[in-house]
């Protein structure tokens, strides 16, 4: 639904983007099960520049509280382990030819429940950030309707299923959340 510079689709685009960011952040959340997405933030100062783990090496989860590291060049095993360690992820790696182990520790209660806190301030950052888009899109209604661009009926129309896309995007977002906290606090 397209009208002077309003766009339904360009708003549920952007409240999805909104949802997607808090889908890679809830990921990279450590819930004592093994994800290789776990190291998906971490950067290794490799051949003279930053690069990210996975342009130089497979992440794989052999068992359900482990995670290898398949490192493709050997001379970048020590850059590769320097950058887990540093990562802070609570991790300690452990090598075998060009393959890095690394445990999964269990969570004890405290640690589970600052995760929690963690994922609840993610949900939140989006939850502001599919408002925000919300607001441009009454905005620009407003805006059409003082240029009587679209009638008074329109914007009233145009408001409902802005606000549709909205709640439908919050929704999402509640849903991740309570997945990913019950997965954290699931012993």
């Amino acid at each position: 639904m397209t009208t002077g510079n309003f766009d339904i689709n360009d708003l549920k685009r952007r409240m999805q983007s909104a949802v997607g960011v808090l889908k890679q952040e809830l990921g990279a959340l450590r819930t004592g099960r093994a994800s290789a997405h776990l190291l998906d933030p971490i950067q290794v100062d490799a051949y003279g520049q930053n690069m990210s783990l996975n342009q130089l090496a497979t992440v794989s989860v052999p068992q359900p509280r482990m995670l290898s590291v398949q490192v493709w060049d050997r001379s970048m095993l020590q850059a590769v382990e320097k950058a887990i360690l540093a990562a802070n992820l609570g991790l300690t790696p452990s090598s075998e030819g060009q393959v890095i182990h690394l445990r999964i520790p269990e969570l004890n209660e405290d640690r589970r429940r600052e995760l929690v806190k963690v994922g609840h301030k993610y949900a939140e950052a989006a939850r502001v950030a599919v408002r925000n888009v919300r607001r441009d899109g009454m905005d620009t209604l407003k805006k059409a309707e003082k240029d009587h661009t679209i009638s008074q009926d329109e914007h009233k129309r145009f408001d409902g299923d802005v606000q549709k896309v909205t709640d439908q995007a919050i929704a999402d977002i509640n849903q991740m959340l309570a997945t990913k906290e019950k997965e954290i606090m699931t012993v």
